[in-house]
């Protein structure tokens, strides 16, 4: 697959694509004889897994870390699960605060809602 492909395939602009490339997010992209990238099965299981990881919040560094981990072996699989198992702690923690600040919202909604109801029961009186 092409950039082009890739990028709409899993909505990404090319440059997010070249950027995860460049600083080792995604392995290394094979090219064509054009010099055109060439983008596998495999590294569009990549882009997907670095996407997902991405917009569930964990950091750069991190998922850097993981698939230079990756690329060392199985001898890493014990970090790696370490790892992920890390990453998972601190969002789980991330959702709870987001529950949080969710229900805030809601209460602060509700809030409003009531303010309008009162002003409207308040101006059909006045129209009486």
């Amino acid at each position: 697959m092409t950039i082009t492909e890739v990028s709409g395939k899993f909505d990404l602009p090319q440059d997010t694509l070249r950027y995860y490339e460049r600083i080792g997010l995604i392995p290394r992209v094979n090219r064509n004889k054009s010099g055109i990238r060439d983008y596998k099965e495999e590294d569009c299981r990549w882009v997907e897994f670095i996407k997902c990881m991405r917009g569930a919040g964990l950091p750069i560094e991190v998922l850097i870390e993981y698939v230079g981990l990756f690329q060392q072996g199985e001898e890493t699989a014990a970090t790696r699960k370490e790892l992920l198992i890390e990453q998972r702690r601190q969002l789980i923690i991330r959702m709870e605060d987001m529950k949080k600040t969710l229900e805030r919202l809601d209460y602060k909604i509700a809030r409003y809602e009531q303010a309008v109801v009162k002003n409207e029961k308040k101006l059909r009186r006045s129209e009486e």
